[in-house]
């Protein structure tokens, strides 16, 4: 009795073609739009933080925190209700542990946390109450840090790509293009009302290491290329720099929509907003300024 054969799975390198055909109209991009496209976002991102720069978290301006366990409320509709008996302005977020859930109540420096505890018995005479304050010298102390961090952290980035890749413009353009990923990613910030604080400035320090590693990916693969073509060699990069990217993306989506804690979240979607813009930086502008300078190259009589 003879056995049926079992079907054939598709083989790597044919699934690796599919992948490319579908990303070959960016190969097929002139280079100028490659390059104005992303710098035109870029511009757009610079604006919008002139205008709406993302509002200092707590720990970062100073501060009252309350936190309620065992209050299950609207965080907004609380935020209106506190505000309104006291006459400040709070923000309340949500939280939900393993032990423990509620709500906590960040107000400005020089509020009475006691005012704010007095108005919540009100309507949950059974919560636990703590509160904690942050002067604004700590937060003053903790914005410095956090700049310092990010600027030694971007320049030591900048320091190992001259040294790794030797040659100006590749090295440029991958310092910029992380520049426009941060720059991207905090103007989004703004826009959705992500407060920027030690979490966040963390998950911009991590996005540095993110999205440095596809735009080397990129470059190395084009500047060593062993393909017959510059296309040929950034459909091959951005097969594998895509499915890196997806799969990191995929993992941070599943974090926020999981986390029940904000500061995960606000981590999270940081990393995904820097990610997002990555797609287009290194895959588009990066592209066009590497298939411009190797062009180039190449009528001056270097490697075509």
């Amino acid at each position: 009795m003879s056995k049926s054969k079992p079907k054939s799975k598709p083989s790597t390198n044919s699934v690796r073609a599919k992948k490319q055909e579908k990303l070959s109209f960016l190969a097929r991009m002139e280079y100028r739009k490659m390059i104005m496209y992303p710098l035109a976002v870029f511009v757009i991102a610079l604006i919008l933080l002139a205008v709406n720069f993302p509002t200092l978290g707590i720990d970062l301006r100073g501060g009252v925190v309350v936190t309620a366990y065992g209050v299950d409320a609207n965080p907004d509709e609380l935020g209106k209700y506190i505000s309104d008996k006291i006459g400040v302005d709070v923000r309340v977020e949500s939280f939900t542990g393993v032990k423990a859930s509620g709500v906590r109540v960040y107000a400005p420096i020089g509020t009475d946390p006691l005012k704010i505890i007095d108005a919540m018995k009100d309507e949950y005479p059974n919560a636990e109450y703590t509160h904690s304050e942050v002067q604004p010298t700590f937060g003053e102390i903790a914005q410095q840090q956090g700049i310092r961090a990010l600027v030694f952290a971007f320049l030591a980035m900048a320091v190992v790509v001259f040294l790794f890749f030797r040659n100006l413009v590749p090295s440029l353009t991958i310092i910029f293009s992380a520049l426009s990923d941060m720059t991207i990613a905090v103007a989004l910030m703004g826009i959705f009302g992500i407060e920027l604080t030690t979490a966040t400035i963390a998950a911009l320090l991590m996005l540095i290491g993110y999205t440095v590693d596809s735009n080397i990916l990129l470059t190395t693969k084009l500047l060593r290329r062993k393909e017959d073509s510059i296309d040929k060699a950034y459909l091959s990069a951005v097969s594998t720099g895509f499915t890196m990217s997806t799969t990191t993306l995929g993992a941070l989506l599943i974090l926020w929509i999981i986390s029940t804690s904000q500061t995960i979240d606000n981590i999270a979607i940081v990393l995904i907003f820097g990610l997002l813009a990555d797609f287009m930086n290194t895959w588009v502008l990066n592209a066009g300024v590497l298939k411009w300078y190797l062009t180039r190259e190449a009528a001056r009589g270097g490697k075509a």
